[in-house]
């Protein structure tokens, strides 16, 4: 009896210790990589045809405890993207107006805000989101209240570019696990109820594990949320993945990295993080074979 127990212990003691390697495995491949690359692809070679982005803009206030909107404007002009998410762009109290200047976005960065019904009047985005675009049409926005404890929302947004159609959901969870996986649930039942396209889910979505513990996980089998994870936070020391960018079909997003500047790493507590896509190759037969893999993987 004796030693069956022991040897049963041993191998209990055994399996969560592989356990625990694993998951800090993954935790550590989130630290450790500032870039990430996807589809197979080199990632000296071909990035794709658009540069996205998602950037948690902590109202405009940087480490330096310091207000300042041009700042940030100027962080928005490096990054270069053609679709950036924006998080935090109102005043959380009051009027919750509009920190930023988007008429300088315009003329500096060329880029314009996707039109919403604001969250407040004097307020730029829903629930703190915005969606700036360089060029391309806008089908159909739709403006998602978001389940859990906090006030949050998403924007769904079908977009026409020059390389095809695509979807982007830009969203900010909550602190709360509990609340993450039901907000996860409601994006996945926002897709199902919308016509096929590519697909990003864009934002800071408040998750940092990458293991069977993420709220995120609820998120598959139309999104590997660990596959992009690369760490944004805090900005002067980014040891955190918080915020993503993922595509649906798999070959949707080619690589991921943070945008690592001396600006940014003040501007912010978070680092913007950068993506590349190939929408083209998502619209391939490839693509499509792929997303209708998970379409019949979903319950």
């Amino acid at each position: 009896m004796s030693i069956s127990w022991t040897m049963k212990g041993k191998h209990q003691r055994e399996t969560m210790a592989s356990s625990h390697s694993s998951l800090s495995a993954g935790i550590f491949a989130a630290i450790r990589g500032k870039r990430v690359s996807l589809a197979g692809r080199d990632p000296a070679g071909a990035r794709g045809d658009t540069v996205i982005a998602s950037y948690n803009i902590h109202k405009c206030v940087g480490t330096d405890s310091r207000f300042d909107p041009g700042r940030t404007t100027e962080v928005i002009g490096e990054i270069g993207a053609d679709i950036i998410a924006l998080q935090e762009v109102d005043q959380r109290f009051g009027e919750r107006a509009g920190l930023l200047d988007l008429e300088r976005l315009h003329r500096e960065c060329h880029l314009i805000s996707v039109p919403i019904a604001a969250f407040s009047s004097k307020g730029h985005g829903w629930h703190g989101n915005v969606l700036l675009l360089r060029e391309g049409a806008v089908a159909k926005v739709h403006q998602l209240k978001l389940p859990g404890v906090e006030p949050r929302g998403a924007l769904v947004v079908d977009l026409d570019l020059k390389a095809g159609p695509l979807r982007i959901i830009a969203a900010h969870l909550g602190l709360l696990r509990h609340s993450r996986a039901r907000q996860a649930e409601a994006i996945l039942t926002a897709i199902r109820e919308s016509e096929e396209r590519p697909t990003l889910l864009i934002g800071d979505l408040n998750e940092w594990r990458l293991g069977r513990r993420s709220a995120l996980r609820f998120l598959s089998p139309v999104f590997d949320h660990a596959a992009t994870a690369v760490p944004s936070f805090p900005s002067r020391f980014p040891l955190l993945a918080l915020d993503r960018v993922m595509g649906s079909p798999p070959n949707l997003v080619t690589a991921v990295e943070v945008h690592n500047t001396q600006l940014a790493r003040v501007a912010s507590d978070h680092l913007p993080v950068k993506a590349y896509i190939d929408l083209k190759a998502a619209l391939s037969g490839e693509g499509r074979a792929a997303n209708k893999a998970v379409s019949a993987a979903q319950p």
